[in-house]
């Protein structure tokens, strides 16, 4: 068992971009499927995107498809989320998740994304 780690959030404008990582240590990275999920204040966490362990397949929530954008690299124990042409109800903590087993996910901490109007 390992430890994840988000980075990456702060506050930008709508339209613009930022890019979360998530670092890994342990045997997070050996051969687990990731995903990025977020929560805003009063609402239920919600899955945005989801990744093979060879990073070979993704799928996107509805309401991120065409905008943002979930990648892997093993070899640095990093996973990305590209998000593009930020919405305002994009504003949410973002976590990163392995799924370690069928009822045993490991989790980060969160970062903060806010995209003002």
């Amino acid at each position: 068992q390992g430890q994840l780690v988000e980075s990456g959030g702060g506050l930008v404008q709508a339209g613009g971009s930022l890019r979360l990582s998530c670092v890994g240590s342990g045997d997070i990275f050996a051969h687990y499927p990731m995903g990025w999920f977020r929560q805003a204040p009063g609402k239920e966490r919600e899955v945005v995107a989801r990744i093979s362990w060879a990073g070979s397949d993704a799928k996107y929530a509805d309401s991120v498809k065409g905008r943002f954008t979930i990648s892997r690299d093993n070899v640095k124990n990093t996973m990305y989320l590209q998000m593009n042409n930020l919405k305002p109800e994009d504003t949410a903590v973002y976590y990163c998740a392995a799924q370690v087993g069928p009822n045993d996910d490991c989790w980060g901490q969160g970062t903060q994304v806010t995209v003002s109007s």
